[in-house]
């Protein structure tokens, strides 16, 4: 179990530990038990799916089974591309109005690249789900305004990818929303969230994304972040999270044990769906 705190409101929650109920074998694929190859790289979404429930993780990863398009998710890209994009613009000019602004050209941008994401608005002639859709994510643009002051702030980074091979050969990458680096050389990592911010007891999953994050960063630039930051643009809230050395140890140790895992299920077929309330969401 990695125990790591989570601070809101004075308040300070630890987490994240997993189990995995035994149940039998999958084979609705139809693929013989070590077929698929050997995974050699985790990004934290993949070891989220794992850790949430394994069959999750074999029908994104060695299934790739096909998922219809999100307008919560892609609604969720659009807010990203303009939180990235708003830095491109001088300190003075970067306004809520003209950060708003930028709303439509990036879902016209995100729909040139992607034209399946048209599906989600098929059923919509009129263009008044469009326009509601659109709606939200001006108000989540909004809101971010009012949790952070962008005229103050100069990222190192945007949309940084990182990636990094541990001694054990396992590869760890992913794309951090936003580095800051103080004069001091302190670093702070930062990720938007289009969603409301979890109760306390469903916190672990974004802390243990964060630690991801601090640990790779760690690996690849031999200083541990000061500070990493869960903005929550659908509540406003703001979570923070201090790491240490000994906490990022053991968040490798258990990414190393989740990588044998995956390996395991991976070579025998045996993939462990974790029942939950997100079963009819799957």
């Amino acid at each position: 179990m990695v125990c790591g705190s989570l601070s809101v409101g004075g308040r300070r929650v630890c987490g994240m530990g997993s189990s995995f109920e035994k149940i039998p074998r999958a084979g609705a694929s139809g693929r013989r038990a070590g077929s698929a190859e050997r995974p050699m790289a985790l990004s934290p979404s993949r070891a989220g799916d794992f850790m949430r429930c394994p069959l999750l993780y074999r029908f994104r990863v060695i299934d790739k089974l096909p998922e219809k398009p999100s307008a919560a998710a892609t609604r969720g890209t659009v807010v990203h591309a303009v939180l990235e994009r708003l830095f491109d613009a001088p300190a003075a000019e970067r306004t809520a109005a003209g950060a708003r602004a930028m709303v439509p050209d990036e879902w016209e941008k995100l729909l040139a690249k992607r034209p399946e994401l048209a599906e989600l608005f098929e059923d919509d002639p009129r263009g008044e789900r469009l326009a509601g859709w659109l709606g939200d994510a001006e108000r989540l643009v909004e809101r971010w305004f009012t949790l952070e002051d962008p005229t103050r702030l100069e990222p190192a980074d945007r949309e940084l990818y990182v990636e990094t091979v541990l001694d054990s050969g396992l590869t760890l990458r992913g794309f951090i929303d936003r580095v800051d680096v103080a004069p001091s050389g302190e670093v702070r990592l930062v990720d938007y969230k289009t969603g409301k911010a979890p109760a306390p007891r469903f916190r672990s999953e974004p802390l243990f994304q964060m630690q991801f994050y601090a640990l790779v960063m760690w690996r690849l630039r031999g200083v541990v972040p000061r500070r990493l930051q869960l903005v929550y643009l659908g509540s406003g809230d703001v979570l923070t999270y201090d790491p240490g050395e000994e906490e990022l140890r053991a968040v490798e140790r258990k990414l190393l044990a989740l990588w044998e895992a995956i390996a395991l299920a991976t070579e025998t077929g045996d993939w462990r769906p974790k029942p939950s309330r997100l079963c009819g969401w799957c």
